[in-house]
């Protein structure tokens, strides 16, 4: 009988833990992908990136997305943002190392506003068309417009401010 009650409360133990196990791992899977900035800041992205558009946060691209974007400076949306091989190097790595992981890995887009998770948060219900038309938004890559704390990849809904 001593023997059914430990194995009873070893199991009991064990279903616990795995519980308590559950919690941080379906945090974790939520917060997968957020458009957050990364802890470690790299100065040399955040100086060249910002001198032109905000700098965005490496989370709301793939790797592979970026990998195409510094690879393509010389032409950048338009735009000769060429930087030397020792800089373009590492500001690649940092926003590599740093990717998104919500997109499927065959999905490469070059623009933030390409993907699924961006068309639905601002979708005509979400965004009505008239935001884009706002001079002071002018545009969907204009993050900072509306998200009062984009240049912290914090896109939180509480920290919206649309202007008028």
């Amino acid at each position: 009988m001593l023997i059914h009650y430990q194995n009873l409360f070893h199991a009991i133990a064990v279903a616990v833990f795995a519980m308590g196990m559950a919690m941080p791992a379906a945090q974790a899977a939520e917060q997968r992908g957020k458009p957050l900035q990364p802890a470690q800041i790299n100065a040399k992205w955040k100086q060249e990136c910002s001198s032109c558009h905000i700098a965005y946060a490496p989370g709301l691209l793939p790797a592979e997305s970026w990998r195409k974007v510094m690879g393509g400076l010389d032409n950048h949306f338009g735009t000769d943002a060429s930087l030397a091989t020792e800089e373009s190097t590492e500001i690649t790595r940092f926003l590599v190392s740093n990717a998104s992981n919500r997109w499927s890995t065959s999905t490469a887009p070059l623009r933030i506003t390409e993907g699924a998770w961006f068309k639905r948060e601002h979708s005509g219900r979400e965004t009505p068309p008239a935001v884009w038309k706002n001079p002071l938004v002018k545009s969907p890559s204009n993050c900072q417009a509306c998200h009062t704390r984009a240049e912290f990849g914090d896109f939180s809904e509480s920290n919206i401010k649309v202007p008028e």
